[in-house]
Parts: structure tokens; sequence; C-alpha cells
């Protein structure tokens, strides 16, 4: 746990605020999960993973997502080599630690794809040849909700890979202006490595001793099937909002972020509270909207929080 405040501590050197994103990305971390973060530009969201990944000493590379990118400026592309008659292969900016993908929706659907099996499989596949990522690897995407000119819907089978979706928000009035003071007088800190790839294996042991009762599993499960069949829990309203509920990913990966929000907050075990911190996170991506739903003006997040209150609390 002391590992777990001296790497806040050094992210908050150049970061004001936004707690929600930080615990996000290291809920990401301690459950090898990929987080997709969503907000307006100058929210911090590229300097936050930049952080992380300094104060943990991982490599670490970004790539801006532009309509004119190709698979293979990510993956990485066989290059002939004249002197001796061969192919050699040139690896892409996926053989990382931590990917940055700025703006992930500003790419096109070939591109989309050759991410799939990078983020599912933590392989890469350049021509005949397979090679498996080092471990710890995970993607931190962002995308801008607001520009729709030039970007791309992100496929279903791609935000499912995503752990949570963390939207973020403005930062306060007070933290704003802690901002502009900062940036008026260069006053930002110089992040230093306070841990280990070791110490975060080690901490991800830990939270995996995090205990969690039979009845918040069973909770989990509720949750999730209040999404695919609402009628059984007398909410026939949003019935008709819904095109496709979650996915089983939704459930494996509540059942381990739940572990990690608990270990973040020094306790040994999962309560409800947990669940529901971070119900909006793990869902909000992975509910398909009816058209209904979209001419309404009604979101995930409204579907999530009439499913919290639906389903009995353990």
């Amino acid at each position: 746990m002391e590992t777990i405040v001296k790497i806040k501590e050094e992210i908050s050197k150049v970061v004001v605020g936004q707690e929600k994103m930080i615990e996000g990305l290291l809920a990401g971390l301690l459950c090898r999960g990929h987080i997709l973060l969503e907000g307006v530009p100058g929210l911090a969201k590229t300097t936050t993973v930049n952080a992380l990944a300094k104060t943990l000493g991982l490599d670490f590379k970004r790539v801006q997502f532009t309509p004119d990118l190709l698979p293979s400026d990510i993956i990485g592309t066989e290059i002939y080599d004249p002197s001796n008659n061969s192919f050699k292969i040139k690896k892409g900016p996926v053989f990382t630690n931590l990917l940055l993908a700025d703006e992930i929706n500003r790419a096109p659907a070939k591109v989309q794809s050759a991410l799939l099996e990078v983020m599912q499989e933590r392989q890469v596949t350049i021509g005949d040849d397979s090679f498996k990522l080092d471990p710890p690897f995970l993607v931190m995407a962002t995308q801008n909700p607001v520009e729709q000119e030039g970007a791309y819907e992100l496929p279903e089978a791609q935000l499912d890979r995503f752990m949570m979706k963390v939207v973020v928000g403005y930062n306060t009035r007070e933290e704003e202006l802690e901002i502009a003071r900062r940036v008026a007088n260069n006053s930002f800190g110089t992040i230093e490595q306070v841990a280990s790839t070791e110490d975060l294996n080690h901490i991800r042991q830990e939270a995996m001793k995090v205990h969690l009762d039979e009845e918040i599993e069973k909770y989990i499960v509720e949750l999730i099937f209040a999404t695919r069949e609402p009628e059984r829990y007398g909410i026939d309203e949003i019935k008709d909002y819904i095109e496709f509920g979650a996915s089983p990913r939704a459930s494996i990966d509540m059942y381990k972020a739940s572990r990690a929000i608990a270990y973040l907050k020094g306790q040994d075990y999962v309560s409800p509270i947990e669940i529901a911190y971070i119900a909006k996170e793990i869902l909000r991506h992975r509910i398909i909207m009816s058209y209904e739903a979209q001419a309404e003006g009604i979101d995930q997040d409204y579907i999530v929080e009439k499913v919290l209150a639906a389903v009995p609390i353990p």
C-alpha cells in the first residue's frame, strides 16, 4: 500500500485532481486490463499516463491516431534488406509496456482491428512470425467525445476488450486555479521512479488476496444479467432502450476491478460500495443502446443507475 501512495504522490506533481482517472489507470495496471479514457482535450489524460509510466520505470510509447494511419504504423512491418536478399522485421510502437493510443477513434477500422490481437492475446503477428509482448503490456486509449468530423465509432468487439471506460470531467474551480498557477510559474515537479516491475507484481499479488464474499460474487452476476433481462428485475421501462446487454467480460472485469479498487482504498475485502463505485466504468461501453434510446437521449449511465437501484444489495 505504501508503494501506491508513493505513485499517487509522484503523479500529483504534474496532475491536479482527476482522482477517478488515476484510480482507473492504477486498477488497470493491477488487473492487466486496458483502459479507455474519454474526455475533451486539455484534461491531462496523456500527462497522467506518461507520469504513471515514469513512476514505475516502464517503457512508454504514444501513437497519435489519424485517419491516414496504417496497421503497419502500429504493429510494425517486414522490410526488404537488399544486402543479404532477405526480409527483416521492423517492430512498431506496440512493443512497449504502456501504449498510449491518443484519440483512438480518429483511425479507420483496419487500424482498430490491428489492435484487437494485441489487446486480447498480447502478441503481434508480422508476416509469418508471431511475437509475444513483454509483460506488463497495457493499452491506455483516449477518445474525444466532441470531435465528430474524421472520427470513427469503435467496433463493439474492441470496446469490449477495454476493462474500463473512464469519463474524464473538468476540474473544480480550485483545481483549475492551481493548474493555472503551476503552468504560469513553471512549478510542476519532476517525476521520480518510485517502484519497479517487481514491486508491481508484488502489489498485484496483494490485490489478489482481497476477499470477495460469495454474496458479492452473486451480486456482480445479477447486475450483469439485469442489463440483459431488465424485465426480470422490475425495470421494464429500460427494456426497449437496450439492444444488447453487457457481455461475460463485464462480469470478469467487475470481479477483478472491484478487488483492485478495494485494495487501493486500503481494504482487505470488497463491499457493495466498491461495486457501485466502478459499475459505470465497467458497463457503460458494453451496453448497446437501441435507436429509441438514442432518439430520447438516454445513455448507458442512466441504464446503469436504474440497474443499481433495482438489484437488491447483499
